[in-house]
């Protein structure tokens, strides 16, 4: 009998570096052995309470379908977010509500970009644009930054190089998951000038805007959008914002009507992102800014914790991240995702083992990464101590 073939394009879509390794890991743990978790950005800090009250509160029975374009309470206090930051000509009809940051990614493509377009990146990044680009049928161009040098932007003239008459747009993360680098008003300037010059979309991706630590300061597309209304795209979440990763809630934001009619279109044919989700998120505008402080101190201690710890391991090399709960750290090996499943399968340290992400799927340039890790800084301060004190003598005995 003959098979029926998948498609090649389906074929072709990348295996998660953050998630391929879970099979071992749970392998891991049916043998008693304790496995924390670096791998992913799925925080452990408590979602505000006025957000889970909303869910021991539940009485509406049924639960309907929300709105294609979001729920208007949400749409308001999404609106009231912004607008308190500054933005106030950022109303609803410039938001659409997205089922998690990652629909935003995938809505961002098919609106910019027709098949076969590009889409200019800086490398390394966050893995599920690889994902995403594929199927859109959108291919991704690399510009490479360097762990030496914070993994901050190029020269103007190096991420032109990559512009072709194909290019629709320039996607940045900012802070920037995977390497926590947090981009300067001149780098967003230059991004800004470029958009303008050669006519592009510039896509912001902002999930991380609250976590940027040392006074740094965090420089938005929404600060340029009225400047270039047409061409700034904002990508944003309330997942590691508020500790909502499960609800699956993203936004794009945008000035540009035709793009905003479009996405609409696209969402109306996913009917919507979930209802109960909306509910619990418009009790946003309650979360007190003490949240948002102490959150960030948190994370920066865990970012200090895991930076000294890791820097004084032989041969292990990392910049101070600036920003997000993220680091790509280079070790002594020369297969990091052989390291990562050894870990796994094969290492114990008193019943105990870590989970990285091998970095080389971050890079869209074939060979870059192989002796990279992405780690996430997401447990609290004594799990990263023990991780740390693991990864130590791991690296000693691999």
């Amino acid at each position: 009998m003959k098979t029926v073939k998948v498609s090649n394009r389906l074929q072709k879509v990348p295996a998660s570096p953050i998630r391929k390794l879970v099979p071992f890991a749970n392998e891991a743990k049916r043998q008693g052995v304790k496995v924390y978790h670096l791998n992913i950005g799925d925080p452990d800090i408590k979602t505000p309470q006025v957000m889970i009250d909303v869910l021991k509160k539940w009485d509406q029975n049924p639960i309907p379908y929300g709105q294609s374009q979001g729920e208007l309470k949400f749409l308001d206090s999404l609106t009231a977010y912004y607008n308190k930051l500054g933005y106030e000509f950022i109303d609803p009809k410039n938001i659409q509500v997205t089922t998690g940051g990652s629909e935003a990614i995938s809505m961002a493509f098919f609106a910019t970009c027709e098949v076969g377009d590009e889409v200019i990146v800086f490398e390394p990044f966050y893995t599920n644009y690889n994902s995403y680009a594929m199927v859109n049928q959108v291919k991704l161009v690399p510009v490479r930054t360097y762990g030496k040098d914070g993994f901050h932007l190029p020269e103007a003239k190096e991420i032109e190089k990559k512009i072709t008459s194909k290019t629709r747009a320039i996607l940045i993360c900012n802070p920037s998951n995977p390497t926590g680098t947090v981009y300067s008003k001149k780098e967003m300037d230059m991004l800004v000038e470029i958009a303008e010059r050669k006519n592009l979309f510039l896509i912001s991706d902002e999930v991380y805007r609250e976590f940027v630590y040392d006074g740094k300061k965090h420089v938005s597309i929404l600060d340029y959008m009225k400047r270039i209304p047409e061409k700034a795209v904002l990508l944003d979440s309330l997942s590691k914002r508020y500790s909502l990763c499960g609800a699956r809630l993203g936004m794009m934001v945008s000035l540009n009507e035709d793009l905003m009619s479009g996405v609409l279109r696209v969402a109306q044919g996913r009917l919507s992102s979930g209802f109960v989700d909306q509910k619990v998120a418009e009790k946003l505008t309650e979360v007190t800014p003490d949240y948002f402080e102490q959150v960030k101190k948190e994370y920066q201690r865990r970012r200090d914790v895991l930076y000294d710890g890791l820097s004084k391991i032989k041969g292990v090399f990392l910049e101070k991240p600036e920003g997000a709960f993220y680091a790509v750290v280079k070790l002594p090996v020369t297969d990091a995702n052989d390291f990562c499943q050894w870990l796994l399968t094969k290492y114990r340290y008193k019943q105990s083992t870590v989970m990285l992400a091998p970095a080389a799927g971050f890079y869209a340039s074939p060979g870059l990464g192989k002796d990279e890790v992405r780690i996430a800084y997401v447990l609290n301060v004594e799990d990263l101590k023990r991780s740390i004190e693991i990864l130590t003598h791991a690296l000693v005995e691999y």
